[in-house]
């Protein structure tokens, strides 16, 4: 099947955003994992294989529309506190949903339904799931304390 050569030069635009999402919240997991954070470790590790899932969809998806996946992982800092690693992720997350919505309409003007539904999914993700946690995050440490934060992900 042949794609809109647009679409499919979006969809790598978002695969490369999603690789990129995918080796900050490695880098932050593994951190977390050396600081003691346990808890934060478990769940950025599930992040990290859930934006692994995104980019195997969209890639899977350029494929399928005769297109070359460019599997360039976009730049990216890795934040160096907890609040900054959390803060990195969440405005990563807001891109990536700025970009997933782009993309929707692009597909639609095309008439790619197909991915724009499964940009849809990935939208819902991002925004439902690991947005929402990390806003969550930040505000704890607003409430609590950074420290009392810190030591309730031991």
């Amino acid at each position: 099947m042949q794609g809109h050569p647009e679409v499919i030069d979006y969809l790598n635009h978002l695969l490369r955003g999603e690789l990129a999402a995918r080796d900050q919240y490695f880098a932050h997991s593994r951190t977390y994992e050396d600081q003691g954070f346990t808890k934060l470790f478990t769940r950025l590790d599930h992040e990290m294989q859930e934006e692994t899932q995104h980019a195997d969809a969209i890639l899977r998806r350029i494929l399928m529309l005769g297109g070359r996946p460019d599997m360039r992982p976009n730049a990216f800092t890795p934040g160096e506190t907890v609040p900054e690693m959390l803060q990195k992720d969440l405005d990563t997350e807001y891109e990536v949903r700025a970009a997933l919505r782009k993309g929707m309409a692009l597909c639609e003007q095309h008439g790619d339904y197909v991915s724009r539904d499964m940009l849809l999914l990935q939208l819902r993700d991002t925004e439902e799931d690991h947005a929402y946690w990390l806003e969550k995050q930040l505000g704890l440490i607003q409430k609590v304390g950074l420290q009392n934060y810190l030591q309730s992900q031991m």
